[in-house]
């Protein structure tokens, strides 16, 4: 199981304070949070993309090659790429590029995104939402087959064998699909043979093995080998010395910006016990002491009949850069070698 950290850039005012931090300031703490990790030995960093005032993640690729600068082993990805509100050939031009400057650790995780506002930005129609993810990751997925496309759609203009240029260093750059809970989702990875990365931001890891066998399924019938559909897992998580400090590092940003959103979307403010039924054994937060996140980690694996990469979302605990630094090296040092060896076993 390869493991790893995603990050949504967030900037969270202080609690007692409600100043908020600099946004350059938060932006270096970033980049020293993928330094440990590569140091520690994640294998994987992933930095998302929002277009709201409470994420600095707005141009991921800019964030992702400063970190290739920096690091020399952990892959770099997206978290996702919104890429039906994007231009699928610029898309592949920054990756590749960002794959040349990490000399091959680039991938991308491509998603319709939860949030509407990039589609406002860049004056899309949300009626169109699965259609603008559909063709979009069709023009993506010929340009990494080759430079040369021929290629038409209701959404951009046509490709008519224009060089798409730089290639990257590796043959073929990885591409997930990034998914929620919709059914049509997971059957449309599987039948494209794509790895799939699954967003569990609440409830239990059992609501999703439905999901997941549809996918496989839908894979099988298409004639894609097993190696080929994998399933990653990205899921709200955070490493303590102990339980509760675990969660009182985590719980305050989390709840922040759970109210937030939730004020937009009519949801009942989030409570204490809400984040402790989340965190606890049947609850899909991998929130705890490594033996604990180790143990929920091969759970959640078990219960979806293998998982190939699990990677954390810490942003909310950004509150405290220390113990943030601290829980992506547990992460590393005590969780990632129990996990690897249970699997090997």
């Amino acid at each position: 199981m390869e493991i790893g950290i995603d990050s949504f850039a967030a900037i969270l005012p202080d609690p007692a304070t409600g100043n908020i931090p600099s946004a350059a300031n938060r932006i270096a703490e970033l980049i020293e949070e993928v330094e440990v990790a590569d140091r520690v030995g994640l294998d994987v960093f992933g930095i998302g993309e929002h277009h709201r005032a409470e994420f600095l993640d707005s141009a991921p690729t800019i964030i992702l090659a400063a970190a290739a600068a920096r690091t020399s082993q952990i892959r770099l990805t997206s978290a996702v790429t919104i890429i039906s509100a994007a231009d699928p050939v610029r898309v592949f031009q920054e990756f590749a590029t960002l794959d040349l400057i990490s000399k091959g650790r680039a991938e991308i995780v491509v998603g319709r995104g939860s949030f509407v506002e990039a589609y406002r930005l860049f004056g899309l129609d949300t009626r169109d939402y699965d259609d603008l993810f559909a063709e979009k990751l069709d023009l993506l997925l010929a340009l990494q087959e080759s430079t040369n496309v021929t290629w038409e759609g209701r959404f951009r203009p046509p490709l008519s064998g224009q060089g798409v240029y730089p290639r990257p260093h590796q043959q073929q750059l990885p591409i997930w699909i990034g998914v929620g809970g919709t059914p049509q989702s997971f059957a449309r990875a599987g039948a494209l043979g794509l790895p799939l990365m699954i967003a569990i931001i609440g409830g239990g890891f059992e609501r999703f093995r439905p999901l997941v066998d549809l996918y496989r399924e839908a894979g099988k019938r298409a004639g894609h080998s097993p190696e080929m559909l994998k399933i990653g897992i990205h899921a709200m998580g955070f490493v303590g010395e102990t339980d509760a400090a675990a969660k009182d590092a985590f719980f305050p940003g989390w709840a922040h910006l759970t109210a937030n959103i939730g004020r937009e979307r009519g949801w009942s403010p989030p409570t204490r016990q809400q984040f402790e039924t989340m965190a606890g054994p049947e609850g899909a937060f991998l929130v705890g002491d490594p033996t604990t996140v180790a143990a929920k980690m091969l759970q959640a694996s078990e219960i979806l009949g293998g998982v190939s990469r699990i990677t954390f979302q810490m942003s909310t605990a950004a509150l405290d850069n220390a113990a943030m630094r601290r829980s992506i090296e547990l992460l590393g040092t005590e969780v990632a070698p129990v996990v690897r060896a249970a699997q090997r076993t």
